[in-house]
């Protein structure tokens, strides 16, 4: 068993969709990112690298490839998976996210990332925060996330 622990951050800018855990959520603005900006899919492949100390996100999927170009996160999560041959036994993850709340698409997420990482929804656990109004996330021009990983 091993542990692994991710976390990413992107600007938010208007015209862009917010992608949280592979749910497109209704939202004024959206992750300004060279993919589709996904910090939750995002921070849980960082986990998943960690855990299998493969080097980070950025390694893989650079924001300089014209390949990698509005790339569909879930399927970076995918090849994650794939690649490293992992068994995710339990997830963890926090958004920290001004507007809009998350609480309505919670179940949502859980059960998209379900499908993606094939483990069950109980197994799962995503967690949204505000900054109370402080800081960029807390002025509505950020989100992040975290996300824990325990792997076999």
């Amino acid at each position: 068993m091993r542990i692994g622990i991710g976390s990413d951050i992107h600007r938010l800018a208007g015209g862009r969709p917010l992608m949280i855990g592979g749910i497109e959520i209704p939202s004024e603005k959206g992750e300004a990112a060279h993919s589709d900006g996904d910090v939750l899919i995002h921070a849980i492949i960082d986990a998943i690298l960690g855990a299998t100390a493969s080097g980070d996100i950025g390694a893989l999927y650079p924001d300089t490839s014209p390949e990698t170009e509005g790339m569909d996160s879930a399927m970076m999560l995918g090849s994650v998976i794939r690649d490293t041959g992992v068994r995710i036994i339990n997830l963890d993850t926090t958004v920290n996210l001004e507007k809009p709340k998350l609480r309505p698409y919670i179940e949502a997420i859980r059960t998209r990332l379900s499908a993606i990482t094939g483990i069950p929804v109980r197994n799962i656990s995503v967690k949204a925060k505000t900054a109370e109004g402080l800081g960029p996330i807390g002025e509505g021009l950020a989100v992040s996330a975290e996300a824990v990983v325990l792997v076999e």
